[in-house]
């Protein structure tokens, strides 16, 4: 088997890693030898100046290895409460605490110290160890046979697996890639390493990556619940739910009381819009294990996918009872648009704040389901520094470079001409089923979807990966001439283009329900609309336009579950704005009437009118239900789903501008000159 090239994937897709002018391992090497004083000492040297959040927290641990090996335990344990302030969700920091803990005679505390090291790095085997003697010492018997088959598990996988699942638990993707790989070219076709590989994969997000990997794993160990299990979920991951689906047949098929495979299955059946089987499944689930806060979490997206709004309330309050630090049963009330908190609610969500047991990311969701909260109340200051604190956490940890957005969009602009198009003319799938909605997040794309699924020739679907798929595809498989996409497309043959375009029609199949027209509405397609026109050329394309300071505050304020990682910065939002502009500007140039761009604002203020035009332009003959949109009953799985169940109404327009004051950095990313295109629309 050839293991796909996962590493240089990352360099092109996210960031390469970057080379810490911090003397790390000359630090490590002291505390190795013994040298606590002399590492303690450039530790602080170097903490006084001005360094990254990473090596700030490689800093941080060895402070507290060196001041436990001094038996500093007091100054230990406050270094460690800095540094879990800083990242809460930092194993080794816990386990410190743990050695702490029993250094001082503190079992109790040392057990709840070592249990949440090994919920956050499950490859923790010291962490595992550790608790083992601490259950024995209590008489625990069903913790210690519990933590006795996790050390006999662990201690069975190759020393080199082991290391490099700990070192993905910690973060260090690139070392736990090179470490997994050096390991499978040794021992082709290892089961774990295979299943590893492909986790360090989908983290970094190459997502064919770790397909392949799992696809390839399931063949050779069909009996493999691991992988199988990993398998389908990433599926339902990347949007392909059908074949998820499948694969939690075969589980269950292998195991009737596989728990995880019946909660991924009810998941395959809620994606594919067959929310009665999906919520009859986890309601099942639940009845077996109604303490599980993450099933209710699922039954809640479920509930509001359909349109039963109060289902989904008590169901995300069940999520939050369960569990007090679940901070996405917070915002996932928060996400519904209309919901108002309680008193009691929102000193819930203070709490998440202060417990230690809460991770970062169930910090990140208080931030935001608080800052929606403060902002039904019109506290807009403290609204806004909600919203920020969330932001600012998410952003410092997805790693997002505006230039690498800026560099993509250039590459588009470079590669796909007139004289590319002309090549291309007569290639493609000459099917016109798909009508494709683009633009950003949070511009209005819902309710384009919302008012053409209402037509009686229409599907609604979601939004479908398939054409992201595809260009990851072609961006890592270089042409004969050595180019990926997009300059690769120039180098190949015109039957591709119509096989890829039958390919992606008959990937979405499962998703319609058998009208002639369908639509896919994925945002970020609009970075594709010139493959689009390659593979598909008769398919229809919305680009769906909202005012910029309106459309990008409101990414800002939205936690998205996936992806849009450019919507955690004021600056970076504002640049991918532009970016997004400009590449829409040489897909008006080079594909003259091929996109039909409409005004969020123009639809609010002429709906009757903006409805006509939509469906003139995708070959449509009027139908009144499409003024009545918010009458329809279907699946909706974006955050706008309860707005778009409401007739239209013009509040939400201008609510940027109780935030203006903070939007500074907003405003100047932006520029003068596009906000002044718009400036009719306020």
């Amino acid at each position: 088997m050839k293991y796909p090239q996962t590493k240089s994937l990352l360099e092109k897709q996210v960031l390469p890693e970057t080379i810490s002018a911090v003397p790390l391992a000359e630090i490590q090497s002291q505390i190795q030898q013994g040298q606590f004083d002399a590492a303690l000492a450039s530790i602080d040297h170097h903490l006084t100046g001005n360094v990254g959040r990473d090596d700030k927290v490689e800093l941080c641990y060895m402070r507290i290895v060196c001041q436990r090996y001094l038996k500093q335990y007091g100054q230990a344990l406050e270094s460690a409460t800095q540094l879990l302030s800083l990242r809460p969700d930092y194993a080794r920091a816990w386990q410190e605490r743990g050695y702490l803990y029993q250094a001082q005679k503190q079992p109790y505390e040392a057990a709840k110290a070592f249990y949440q090291a090994t919920r956050l790095n499950p490859a923790l085997l010291a962490s595992w160890q550790s608790l083992l003697a601490l259950y024995q010492a209590q008489g625990n018997e069903q913790a210690v046979k519990l933590t006795q088959a996790r050390i006999e598990r662990l201690k069975r996988l190759p020393k080199p697996i082991l290391a490099a699942t700990d070192l993905m638990n910690e973060g260090k993707l690139l070392q736990a890639e090179k470490l997994c790989r050096q390991f499978l070219r040794q021992h082709k076709h290892h089961h774990d390493g295979l299943c590893l590989l492909a986790d360090i994969a989908q983290q970094m997000k190459v997502y064919d990556d770790a397909e392949f990997l799992l696809e390839s794993a399931v063949e050779i160990y069909p009996d493999s619940a691991q992988a199988r299990e990993q398998y389908a979920s990433l599926l339902i991951k990347i949007g392909k739910y059908y074949r998820a689906k499948q694969q939690t047949e075969k589980l269950i098929n292998m195991d009737p009381n596989n728990e995880r495979a019946s909660s991924l299955q009810a998941t395959s059946h809620i994606g594919l819009g067959e929310l009665d089987e999906g919520i009859k499944g986890l309601k099942y689930l639940l009845s077996k294990t109604p303490e599980k806060y993450g099933l209710w979490l699922e039954l809640g997206h479920a509930y509001k996918t359909q349109g039963q709004r109060q289902q989904a309330i008590n169901a995300y309050r069940n999520a939050y009872l369960k569990n007090a630090n679940c901070g996405d049963a917070f915002w996932s009330l928060a996400n519904t648009k209309t919901y108002q908190f309680t008193e009691d609610e929102i000193e819930r969500m203070r709490e998440v704040f202060s417990s230690e047991n809460a991770a970062e990311n169930d910090k990140i969701h208080a931030h935001f389901a608080l800052g929606k909260a403060f902002e039904d109340r019109q506290n807009y200051a403290d609204s806004f520094e909600q919203y920020r604190l969330g932001n600012d956490l998410k952003f410092g940890s997805n790693g997002y470079s505006a230039q690498f957005t800026e560099d993509r969009v250039e590459k588009q602009i470079q590669s796909l001409t007139p004289e590319l198009f002309e090549q291309f003319a007569g290639a493609g799938c000459d099917s016109t089923d798909p009508i494709f909605i683009v633009g950003l997040p949070r511009s209005g794309s819902t309710l384009l979807e919302q008012i053409l699924a209402s037509h009686s020739q229409v599907d609604g679907t979601m939004e479908l990966h398939n054409i992201l798929g595809l260009a990851r595809r072609l961006s890592v498989n270089p042409t004969r001439n050595g180019q990926v996409y997009p300059k690769s497309l120039a180098d190949l043959k015109p039957e591709l283009m119509r096989r890829f375009g039958e390919q992606y029609l008959e990937e979405t199949k499962a998703y319609r329900q058998g009208a002639p027209f369908f639509i896919d509405k994925m945002p970020n397609n609009f970075m594709h609309v010139g493959l689009i026109k390659l593979i598909l050329p008769n398919a229809k394309i919305i680009d769906a336009r909202r005012h910029p300071m309106a459309c990008c505050f409101s990414g800002f304020k939205q936690l998205f579950g996936e992806g849009q990682d450019f919507s955690y910065d004021l600056e970076a939002i504002g640049r991918y704005y532009r970016d997004y502009v400009r590449l829409m500007d040489h897909w008006d140039e080079v594909l003259p009437g091929a996109v039909l761009r409409v005004q969020h604002e123009d639809v609010v203020n002429d709906l009757e009118g903006q409805v006509k035009r939509l469906l003139d332009f995708c070959g449509l003959p009027f139908e009144s239900q499409c003024l009545d949109f918010y009458k329809t009953e279907r699946a909706i799985q974006t955050p706008s789903a309860e707005q778009v169940r409401q007739p239209i109404y013009r509040s939400g327009l201008a609510q940027w501008k109780h935030f203006e004051p903070y939007l500074e950095p907003l405003k100047r990313a932006l520029g003068d000159d596009l906000l002044n295109e718009y400036e009719r629309f306020l």
